[in-house]
């Protein structure tokens, strides 16, 4: 006999209809078709279980890397398309790595739960983010991922600004270096007295080009 206010569970371990708890999507990834998420799964149904969580939803991504993207994950696709249709209340991980293997790539799936009121628990991380301290975590998160955004700007200017000072040339070579013929042939046709704009359209060439091929030519017109 259950008694009263008991959580009930069908044989698969998802929480009957009739429970009241807190629904909840459980999200499961290995890396390898090597490597089981049955101690995930056995882990996290414990923690519903003991929280009167009601499991409503179990995803996987069994052999798919945290480092590819939605498109190449169905469970996460899935999962976050259950969260647009908000049928959960809570999505609940082993770890965040399961998630994604980048914090701006966490703070994204987050940035998804948030939109809609749903929450997350981390069970390695001990993160629930309906909790105060929760809350604060995931605030945290935003700052580090803004963070993280922020020096790959600084490393992308600044290897910019290396190879300007080691004279390596960036963006697309100018004609002059790439084909002499038909700058002699610009010249030619200039000197001829061919107006700018037909010399661009024969050659396929910018106006601004052949303004500056031209510009030093005795007797130059516009």
């Amino acid at each position: 006999m259950i008694p009263s206010g008991a959580m009930q569970f069908s044989g698969d371990g998802i929480m009957a209809p009739e429970s009241k708890g807190k629904r909840v999507a459980i999200y499961l990834r290995v890396s390898t078709n090597e490597q089981t998420t049955a101690n995930q799964r056995r882990e996290l149904k414990a923690v519903a279980n003991r929280h009167s969580w009601q499991v409503v939803h179990v995803f996987e991504d069994a052999g798919i890397s945290g480092a590819k993207g939605r498109d190449q994950r169905p469970g996460l696709d899935d999962l976050l398309k259950a969260v647009a249709r908000r049928e959960v209340d809570m999505v609940a991980a082993w770890s965040v790595d399961r998630l994604g293997r980048s914090l701006q790539g966490l703070v994204e799936v987050l940035s998804d739960l948030h939109s809609k009121g749903i929450d997350l628990y981390l069970h390695q991380q001990g993160l629930d983010t309906s909790t105060p301290s929760g809350r604060a975590m995931f605030q945290m998160m935003g700052v580090f991922a803004e963070f993280e955004r922020a020096m790959i700007r600084e490393r992308v200017l600044s290897g910019l600004a290396r190879a300007k000072a080691e004279g390596i040339q960036l963006g697309r070579r100018r004609l002059e270096e790439t084909d002499a013929k038909k700058v002699a042939a610009i010249r030619q046709s200039r000197a001829k007295g061919k107006g700018i704009r037909a010399i661009a359209k024969q050659f396929a060439v910018g106006v601004g080009t052949v303004i500056r091929l031209t510009a030093n030519d005795n007797g130059a017109r516009a």
